[in-house]
């Protein structure tokens, strides 16, 4: 059945217009895609089990080189502020970007493909989702004329083009993984035609049951995941068990044993929504957090993603916009967050450097530890996720700063003054170590 879409400007999102009795029909009337998916799931499920104890055992513990191009987020055409958009992008050190391209705007081509030129022109590298709505599923040929002149278009400035958005949430158009199959298929017929290399299948959140029926039906080139975790808080915390390292290991080895063709994991969306800002917010209650609590988790979580080896690319969604982008547009001049300078820092300390392991266990005393190397500087990046406490690092401190780049003096024990304290808390290394990430250089 069809339904008006209705788009929420504030969230850039659409609103869930369909009745749940319809959709519940829905399901009923095809139970029997649940068969096949159930199936698709046992055949992955025991591979995917062994590669996934395999993948928790040795993340962390092996060298990652980390490069800029891991480092991610998106844009939104601001008409008559692009330059400031992509000035404010450039400012953070990020190389790489996402551009949503709604199937409901394709009136508006011309000015998507101007920004893209523009982007492109700026050395940024760029990837173009394609999003979809209700009638796409059932005017399948306006949709497919609608995937090939986005490629026909765009493939000369952009090689890597995302199939569909969050599908497994009704509200964008799609009722089971039948109808994405359906949705997807025209690009893999166009793909060589146009040399497009092409990213999916944009499941978002925690449900990796979706990925057997997807990718052994369709073989993208790159596996992407929509994964949030904003209504656990911060990302070291457990949903039903599963932490955010958890999840990360589980979507790669789903994604190992599923997919037709060998394909790295990338992340194409992911924030924590901000309280106090109303209908601009994407979700409401516990996911919004404080902007502190925005920036700390952003870089936490970008850490273990790109440490662990198993993430080749984290997207944060987006760079402004009011309810949970880095920069604040509703101000003016438009505000840079916390979580804007979080990411500037993160991606200066960060970018080319190799990540060398974690402490953990006993070593770390509670907190989590995660040791880099930069053009032969041993330098570590800190936090815990509880109670604050103090490590000693046993070495030398060239320089602490913290979570946005400012620099700060290591903890200073009581009965010794200002002076000592910081000779010798230099030497030996002992930090105090709260929930917002640190950066330590050593000698």
């Amino acid at each position: 059945m069809r339904f008006k879409f209705a788009w929420n400007e504030s969230a850039d999102q659409p609103h869930n217009v369909a009745p749940r009795s319809e959709r519940t029909r829905h399901h009923v009337r095809h139970w029997r895609t649940y068969f096949t998916m159930i199936w698709a799931d046992i055949l992955c499920g025991v591979p995917a089990l062994f590669r996934y104890r395999r993948l928790r055992r040795t993340m962390f513990r092996r060298p990652v080189a980390i490069g800029r191009g891991m480092f991610a987020a998106a844009v939104s055409p601001r008409p008559g502020r692009n330059e400031e958009v992509l000035a404010l992008l450039e400012e953070t050190g990020v190389r790489e970007t996402l551009l949503r391209i709604p199937s409901w705007e394709r009136d508006k081509l011309d000015e998507y493909e101007a920004f893209a030129r523009l982007v492109r022109s700026r050395g940024i590298g760029l990837t173009i989702a394609l999003l979809q709505r209700r009638e796409d599923v059932f005017e399948a040929a306006a949709w497919a004329r609608f995937v090939e002149d986005v490629f026909a278009r765009f493939s000369p400035v952009c090689r890597y083009f995302e199939i569909g958005h969050a599908w497994n949430r009704t509200k964008w158009g799609v009722w089971d993984y039948t109808e994405y199959l359906a949705l997807a298929r025209p690009a893999f017929a166009l793909r060589e035609k146009y040399g497009v290399r092409l990213v999916g299948p944009a499941v978002i959140d925690f449900e990796f049951h979706l990925y057997p029926p997807t990718l052994r039906a369709l073989p993208f080139d790159v596996s992407s995941s929509l994964l949030y975790v904003d209504r656990v808080g911060a990302p070291e915390n457990a949903q039903f068990g599963w932490t955010a390292a958890k999840k990360m290991a589980l979507f790669k080895a789903v994604t190992d044993s599923s997919a037709r063709r060998p394909c790295g994991c990338w992340i194409t969306e992911v924030n924590w929504p901000l309280e106090g800002t109303g209908p601009y917010s994407p979700a409401s209650g516990k996911p919004n957090v404080t902007e502190e609590e925005q920036a700390d988790f952003l870089v936490r979580y970008y850490i273990i993603g790109l440490a662990s080896g198993l993430i080749e690319r984290i997207y944060w969604w987006q760079l402004v916009a009011p309810g949970y982008g880095l920069v604040d547009s509703c101000e003016e001049p438009w505000r840079r967050r916390p979580a804007w300078f979080a990411l500037k820092t993160m991606v200066g300390r960060l970018a080319e450097s190799e990540f060398m392991g974690k402490d953990d266990g006993r070593s770390a005393r509670g907190a989590e530890i995660y040791r880099f190397r930069k053009a032969g500087k041993d330098f570590a990046v800190f936090w815990t996720n509880g109670a604050p406490r103090e490590f000693e690092f046993g070495r030398p401190v060239e320089r602490l700063t913290d979570r946005d780049g400012r620099e700060i003096a290591p903890a200073r024990a009581p009965e010794q003054s200002a002076g000592r304290c910081r000779r010798a808390a230099l030497a030996g290394g002992r930090i105090a170590i709260g929930r917002s990430p640190k950066y330590v250089a050593f000698k």
